[in-house]
This record gives structure tokens, C-alpha cells and sequence, in this order.
């Protein structure tokens, strides 16, 4: 089972990061997208952080 943890948190890992690159390479974010990147930024955190519960467990 750690192994799928570990491979879930590196894939929402790449995911997050991916939308990190997508917002500060582009400057001219309307206030609909940073509110949606912000929306998927979430849940993706909220992801993690049940998935690092989940691996202490």
C-alpha cells in the first residue's frame, strides 16, 4: 500500500507544480482563471495532505 501512497502523492506533486509553472510563466491571468488555478491548487493540497495522513497511518 505504500508504494501507491507514495506513487499518488508524486503524481499530484508533478500536478501541483504544473499549475504553479502554468501561473507564474503567464502574466496576464484573468481574475476567473487564478480563481480556478486557486480552486485546482486546493485540491490537490487537500489530496496530500489525506495522503501523507494515510501513509503515517
Amino acid at each position: 500500500m505504500g508504494k501507491k501512497i507514495d506513487t499518488a502523492m508524486m503524481y499530484y506533486s508533478k500536478k501541483g507544480q504544473d499549475i504553479l509553472d502554468a501561473v507564474n510563466s503567464n502574466s496576464n491571468l484573468s481574475a476567473d482563471e487564478i480563481i480556478h488555478y486557486g480552486q485546482e491548487m486546493a485540491e490537490i493540497e487537500y489530496k496530500l495532505t489525506a495522503l501523507e495522513v494515510a501513509k503515517e497511518s
